[in-house]
């Protein structure tokens, strides 16, 4: 807004109105001329009149108090262009507060060039305004330059100071000195902080309690740091202060300014100002021998210092009168009382009593300058009492070395144990808990063991050479107390056991030089009453000695071989002599059943060679001639009543009877399988038997008994198809040709029967069916003399 000279008569020109009376002059207001009219330039008199000249034009600020009463609106300013003689002139101002928001806050008469104030200020809400004034012709043409106009709202007091919090929280510890800081109060107050109207100042108004001192604190009056300003601050008395403290504006004029309250809380925080004391000065106790964790007594404190915090925490040590460490004192955390526990069994026997002197301090060191209490310290009494103890044995498991073999009744020691109850007057019993093999006894009064039967080391109850035994030993007692233990007898080895020959049974070839059968021997005993052995065929009978030789490979080994070029098929008893080598040694003649068979060229026994060298026993003999006999017999009958249906049919030719017919009978059942295939029946199979050999050769598998045998079959004579029922001693004769004139004893199942004394004749004697017995009676009736049906 500058307005040059060369312009003639231009610029604004301000009236302020007349101020209310009794108002001071708002600085930077001009004194009004006597046409109210300020120019806004300068002027110079001159003989001429006057003349204007060039000029920077500045409006000066326009001042507005807060919170006026009015009337509204009120004048604040008039503005004027030097024009408005010349033109019509219209005025505007434009800006915060009158354009734009806050509208309307000024506004000015658009022709008389009056700005008004519409309504009461508030600094707090805004503190300046900037507008500009603008001046147009009719037309709207700019006739002067814009002008800027700066509106400021003069502050009034008319705010409280406000603090933060309503309510402040602060801690202080317990036995601070002067000049500890607390905490820090603050207000603020919405007037302008420049002018009094802003400046807050604080004071305490009350504190409470008012113990040890009504002034334990003061507040700093302009920052509001809160620091205590007198000793004898304890939280055990005093645990919390309730300070108000007030805020002042007017610099703490507190007969213009405005005030406030604020209430601040500060807690004596707590210090390990006090030590842990005993309630009393001696504790006692009681604890039988040979507990653990047992609480035996409790010992109680006092603590004035915060409860279950470290300062209260209490903890407790023994610092004498248990040197081997029986005690420990463990710390109830709800009570803070010391549990006296037993951790180390007591022996009545060792101690009866204990005299312990304890100590307790807390978990947080003492405060500085605190001295330990003279009741700090106690002692506690503790008494043992005594109780029935098991009797012990000293050693367990006990270990003794004997030879085994010791006769019966033999004292092997003296397994005695030890009661612990000294002062009691007991007597121990000992008796057997375990004796797998019932060897032992133990005398009831002393503990001596003999033995009740003779000690094997070769026996089963036997491990590693060690026999274990337990045995008790018990106390008569209230109640009765009783304690085990173990004795272990290591038995040493002595020749008690002959060596006996392994294997038990052997195979060999009929002749000599092909293989070779090796034998050792087994001995129950161990080094050095085993091996070396010594193996020696016996000179009796002499035909040992004749066919066998034996040859030593080591001291475990030899080889039992052939003398003679051949031995003849079969199984031999050959009897061995072994000998240990114990002292003395011990000798035992073991016989190897020896299996001699015929070989093939690698010699290994053909299959031929093995059922020949099987040979039979007495036993098996009689039972094959038993199976043989009952062969016959059914035989027999079958053939008998065979002849009878014959001569049935001879008789009855053509009245034979369907139902009368044996493959009728047997096809009417029709139950299982059969069909027109079971109509068929070979009945020559009933005849001789078939040769042995399809047997002997036939490869692994199942054969039906009626099936024909496979390879060459030995010739006999031939047999009509169909059975003709004849003299059954030819049937018989027949089968003994058969036999005898068969050179390898093959052509029957049953091998050879030459010992039935068969004859060569046609005659045959039946007479020695009446020998057999009863059994036989029947068909020595029929043969032996009788005439047939």
């Amino acid at each position: 807004g500058r307005i040059q000279a060369r312009k003639k008569l231009t610029g604004f020109a301000f009236l302020f109105p007349k101020q209310p009376k009794g108002r001071k002059t708002v600085p930077g207001e001009v004194a009004q001329q006597q046409s109210d009219t300020l120019l806004p330039w300068r002027q110079h008199q001159s003989a001429n009149g006057l003349r204007r000249q060039k000029r920077d034009w500045v409006i000066p600020p326009i001042n507005v108090p807060e919170n006026s009463r009015g009337p509204f609106p009120q004048q604040l300013v008039r503005i004027r262009s030097d024009k408005d003689k010349e033109i019509h002139i219209r005025y505007s101002i434009t800006g915060v507060g009158a354009d734009q928001p806050p509208m309307e806050v000024f506004s000015i008469d658009p022709v008389s060039g009056r700005m008004y104030v519409t309504r009461p200020m508030d600094r707090e809400e805004r503190a300046s305004y900037h507008l500009r004034a603008h001046a147009v012709d009719m037309n709207g043409n700019k006739v002067e330059n814009p002008i800027d106009l700066y509106i400021y709202v003069i502050d009034m007091n008319d705010n409280r100071p406000e603090f933060i919090n309503q309510v402040y929280n602060g801690s202080v510890d317990e036995g601070s000195k002067p000049g500890t800081y607390v905490m820090t109060v603050t207000a603020n107050d919405a007037d302008d902080s420049t002018t009094a109207n802003g400046m807050v100042r604080y004071r305490i108004v009350t504190q409470t309690p008012q113990s040890p001192s009504q002034n334990m604190f003061t507040i700093n009056s302009e920052t509001g740091d809160i620091v205590t300003v007198a000793a004898g601050l304890d939280r055990e008395k005093v645990q919390q202060y309730i300070v108000i403290v007030q805020a002042t504006d007017m610099e703490g004029n507190l007969n213009y300014g405005l005030s406030n309250t604020a209430t601040a809380i500060i807690t004596v925080t707590d210090v390990n100002d006090n030590p842990p004391e005993f309630t009393t000065s001696t504790y006692s106790g009681e604890v039988p021998e040979n507990r653990v964790e047992v609480v035996v007594a409790n010992l109680t404190v006092m603590d004035r210092d915060q409860p279950h915090s470290p300062n209260w925490n209490a903890i407790y040590r023994i610092i004498s009168g248990d040197p081997s460490g029986h005690f420990t004192i463990r710390t109830d955390p709800v009570t803070n009382e010391g549990m006296v526990t037993v951790v180390k069994a007591v022996d009545y026997e060792m101690n009866r009593a204990f005299m312990l002197t304890v100590m307790v301090s807390n978990q947080a060191p003492l405060a500085s300058g605190i001295q330990m209490s003279f009741q700090s310290t106690a002692g506690v009494t503790i008494s043992v009492t005594d109780v029935n103890e098991a009797p012990y044995f000293p050693t367990n498991h006990k270990l003794i070395r004997l030879e085994e073999g010791v006769p019966t009744g033999t004292v092997l020691t003296t397994f005695s144990a030890v009661d612990p109850d000294r002062f009691m007057q007991q007597a121990v019993r000992y008796s057997k808990l375990s004796d797998p093999a019932n060897w032992l006894n133990i005398n009831a009064t002393n503990g001596q063991i003999t033995t009740a039967a003779v000690l094997d080391r070769e026996s089963d109850y036997i491990k590693n050479n060690v026999y274990e035994a337990t045995f008790l030993a018990a106390d008569n007692g209230i109640p009765p107390a009783s304690g085990t233990g173990t004795l272990q007898i290591y038995l040493i080895d002595i020749n008690d056991n002959a060596p006996e020959l392994l294997p038990k049974e052997a195979q060999i070839c009929e002749k000599p030089n092909l293989n070779v059968i090796n034998i050792t021997a087994a001995d129950a005993d161990i080094d050095p009453n085993v091996g070396p052995f010594v193996f020696e065929l016996p000179s009796v009978p002499s035909a040992v000695r004749k066919n066998w030789t034996i040859t030593r490979l080591n001291g475990d080994y030899a080889q039992l071989s052939l003398r003679i070029m051949y031995l003849e098929a079969g199984v031999y008893d050959v009897p061995i002599i072994v000998t240990d080598s114990g002292n003395p040694p011990l000798y035992n003649t073991s016989v190897i059943k020896v299996k001699v068979c015929p070989c093939d060229e690698n010699g290994d026994c053909t299959t031929i060679g093995a059922v020949a060298a099987a040979g039979l026993g007495t036993g098996a003999i009689i039972a094959i001639l038993i199976c043989i006999i009952i062969l016959l017999t059914m035989v027999l009958l079958f053939v008998v009543w065979m002849k009878r249906r014959e001569k049935e049919r001879h008789t009855k030719q053509l009245l034979i009877d369907p139902e009368d017919d044996v493959r009728d009978n047997i096809l009417k059942y029709d139950e299982e399988g059969g069909g027109e295939e079971d109509q068929d029946y070979d009945l020559s199979q009933l005849q001789q038997p078939e040769t042995m050999d399809h047997v002997l050769n036939k490869t692994p598998g199942v054969r039906r008994v009626d099936e024909r045998p496979i390879g060459a079959e030995p010739q006999y004579p031939v047999r009509p198809v169909i059975p003709h029922p004849g003299d059954i001693g030819d049937f018989i004769n027949e089968g003994l040709r058969a036999a005898d004139n068969d050179p390898t004893g093959s052509g029957s199942t049953a091998g050879s029967v030459s010992s039935l004394n068969s004859s060569s004749s046609g005659d045959q004697d039946y007479d020695y069916l009446n020998d057999w017995g009863p059994r036989f009676k029947k068909l020595a009736d029929m043969y032996g003399g009788g005439e047939e049906d």
